[in-house]
């Protein structure tokens, strides 16, 4: 069972050259699809594979036309990597028949005093708690949990093992122990929002974390209470936001990245994997910061220091241009 090229360019778009009637029973990658399968470039770097692929049909941007259509069947489309997308979509809902059903799995707990809309999916082993409310078209997959008066909006997915609103890390010293700040606010989070496996998003102090519209979070994330993630924000695995920090909306944060609490991140920033996040960042742009563990004393002191390299090296190299 597959899909023709015909039916797919008839739901998604794009320029087809070739049978509209071959029809793709897989889709794979330029190296290793055949004749029966379909690939697509979206990188430049790899266009040398594109010649020596066997794959049936090859999704591929307009300034790729003439070479796509030398070696066989293409679907011309001006973002392929978007098209590619789209047809994962297709591909599942109407191959595999892995469609959306909505329902309530026997093994769930759902408290009576939560609302679950009747177009949503609760996976097996869920827990959703008092006073939380799960939209339309959300699907909760199995053992995620979804804390009391959390708020979760319309067509969500949440992977397993997720936690929406267990309580932020708030305690207070008292004579060399520890005491709880109980944790009064929720979590809500808007509408086409992706959490992937073993996330978890912290419940407020006071006032709610926040999660807008959009947002896509990768497996092994840490929210921290009162954190805001502005609208359609992507943020890779391992990544951690502290407590009240405030990242803003169309960033990209990258794998195992750290963002210090109370901060706050401007619309349009990305930050590379790994880095430390250790002040405020007011300008859209591309930011890293990877610096060696030391002893705090001598980081601070390296840290300035290294701040300033950029200039003592062009006044050296002015120095050395003066030497006879």
């Amino acid at each position: 069972m597959g899909l023709a090229l015909g039916d797919i360019v008839a739901e998604l778009g794009g320029e087809l050259h070739g049978d509209p009637g071959l029809v793709i029973e897989a889709l794979a990658p330029l190296e290793s699809a055949s004749a029966q399968q379909l690939s697509f470039l979206s990188n430049p770097r790899y266009q040398s594979q594109l010649a020596s692929t066997q794959a049936g049909c090859v999704i591929v941007a307009p300034t790729q036309r003439a070479a796509a259509q030398a070696r066989g069947a293409a679907i011309v489309a001006p973002d392929p990597y978007l098209y590619f997308a789209r047809l994962t979509r297709l591909w599942k809902r109407k191959v595999l028949g892995a469609g959306f059903s909505p329902g309530i799995h026997p093994s769930a707990v759902v408290d009576p005093g939560a609302f679950v809309d009747p177009q949503a999916r609760i996976g097996p082993l869920c827990v959703v708690e008092r006073g939380a409310r799960i939209g339309s078209g959300t699907e909760l997959k199995s053992r995620v949990t979804v804390n009391e008066d959390c708020v979760i909006g319309e067509r969500c997915i949440l992977h397993p093992g997720v936690v929406i609103g267990a309580d932020g890390f708030g305690i207070a010293r008292h004579e060399g122990a520890w005491e709880k700040i109980e944790q009064l606010g929720a979590v809500r989070i808007g509408n086409d929002v992706e959490i992937g496996a073993n996330t978890c998003i912290d419940r407020g102090a006071l006032a709610d974390t926040v999660i807008e519209d959009g947002v896509k979070l990768d497996n092994l994330i840490q929210i921290g209470h009162n954190v805001r993630i502005g609208r359609h924000t992507a943020m890779a695995g391992c990544a951690a936001v502290a407590g009240s920090a405030t990242i803003g909306a169309h960033c990209t944060i990258g794998g195992r990245a750290g963002i210090l609490g109370h901060l706050t991140i401007a619309d349009h920033v990305h930050i590379s994997a790994t880095s430390l996040v250790t002040r405020s960042i007011h300008k859209p742009g591309h930011y890293t910061g990877i610096f060696p563990l030391d002893e705090n004393a001598a980081w601070e002191k390296n840290a300035a220091t290294l701040r300033h390299l950029h200039a003592l090296r062009e006044r050296v190299k002015a120095l050395e241009k003066k030497q006879p």
